[in-house]
């Protein structure tokens, strides 16, 4: 029913993996470079950034094309960028890669969720588009480990090369001929901005901000945690982030399901409470355990993390549809913005706790987060309106 999707999902496969394959990959490309464990985390931050800020703006300027240019133009430019990662000379080179890549990616995933969505049946549009993310879900569990074992076993250049070589082929897809789309005109800035102005919206992308936040302040560094915790090597690493992405894979469907049938706040409150006693667990088992309890400790938390950590975002995102129904698109596409800033300043934050070679505290950095997180939680209970519950408000 989906084929023609398939290249779209492929595309995604490869866009998950490289967003966050480089968490696996920071200490390789710190030694291979000679900058800091924490000047290379900074790229993530500025791909997150680029990406929270460059998105919208992209979005807007493309309203116009067919979308299967938009597509074709992102995942050449995707392709292209991940090349010029594995060719770079040296850090900044490394990093304005690391814009491009966010700018193609940000431009490709919003396109092709919009191209799945009006390629089937409205009563079909939820499963085309789970379809196409489904490639970033099968990233988690088996991109980013894969990508890590490559750049432990070749080096972090041959990851940006491996990454390149898997967006050819969904590129080489998505140039076959295909039904063509006229992309409707985004909402302006203004009306963004008229959105995300509305108190419980912004409350809500404060949430988001600080959820994500906190995880990114914590798996950008995840490698060198885990050395300093437990002594675990580079090639090991790839193992705990395939565990983290069964736990991911697991908790996006108890999220969806639990936020369809105990209403997105049930799931939203609970998985904020338990990425919050794990992210400090995380921080008090590196600091008083020895290996091997601490090493199975650690790993049980990271599995936990995995499960509550993705069981918040469809609760989050069902939970803003509710919120703005006619405005769903423009919550969404802010909610996405603020997961991309989250990122970025977790990933900044915590830059300072590792270039003080404190790295082993990240964890309550972000369990900080999840407090704040959960504090606009609380705070927006208490400002709703007297009204009769709504199934999906609960």
């Amino acid at each position: 029913m989906f084929e023609r999707l398939f290249w779209l999902s492929l595309g995604a496969f490869a866009v998950g993996t490289e967003g966050l394959v480089i968490a696996g990959i920071l200490p390789g490309m710190s030694r291979d470079l000679n900058v800091s464990l924490a000047a290379i985390g900074q790229l993530v931050t500025v791909f997150s950034l680029a990406y929270a800020l460059g998105s919208p703006l992209l979005a807007i300027a493309t309203a116009a094309w067919p979308r299967e240019h938009v597509l074709r133009a992102a995942m050449g430019g995707f392709a292209a960028a991940n090349l010029l990662a594995a060719l770079a000379p040296g850090y900044w080179w490394l990093m304005a890669a690391r814009v491009l890549l966010a700018l193609a990616a940000g431009l490709f995933m919003p396109t092709a969720g919009a191209y799945a969505a009006a390629s089937v049946e409205p009563a079909q549009r939820g499963r085309a588009i789970g379809f196409v993310y489904m490639g970033m879900t099968v990233a988690l569990v088996v991109g980013v480990p894969l990508g890590t074992w490559i750049g432990g076993a070749l080096g972090w250049r041959a990851t940006f090369v491996g990454v390149a070589v898997l967006a050819l082929p969904a590129l080489a897809g998505l140039c076959l001929p295909r039904p063509r789309q006229v992309m409707q005109a985004p909402a302006g800035l203004r009306e963004r901005l008229g959105v995300a102005a509305r108190p419980e919206i912004l409350r809500s992308l404060g949430v988001t901000f600080f959820w994500v936040g906190g995880a990114f302040a914590i798996f950008t560094y995840l490698a060198p945690f885990m050395h300093a915790a437990v002594g675990m090597g580079e090639a090991s690493v790839a193992w705990v982030l395939m565990l983290w992405g069964v736990g991911a894979a697991a908790g996006n469907l108890l999220g969806g399901h639990l936020a369809d049938s105990k209403g997105p706040r049930y799931v939203i409150v609970r998985a904020l409470a338990i990425m919050m006693a794990v992210f400090a667990l995380l921080s008090l088992a590196a600091a008083w355990l020895a290996p091997p309890l601490a090493t199975a400790v650690i790993l049980v938390l990271i599995a936990a993390w995995g499960v509550a950590g993705w069981a918040f975002a469809p609760a989050q995102q069902s939970y803003l549809v509710h919120l703005a129904p006619p405005l769903a698109p423009v919550a969404l596409s802010l909610n996405s913005s603020a997961m991309y800033l989250g990122i970025s300043l977790g990933a900044f934050v915590s830059s300072f706790a590792v270039a003080w070679g404190q790295v082993t505290v990240i964890g309550w950095i972000g369990c900080g987060a999840e407090v704040a997180a959960l504090g606009l939680v609380w705070l927006g209970a208490r400002r709703r309106p007297a009204q009769p519950a709504h199934p999906a408000a609960a």
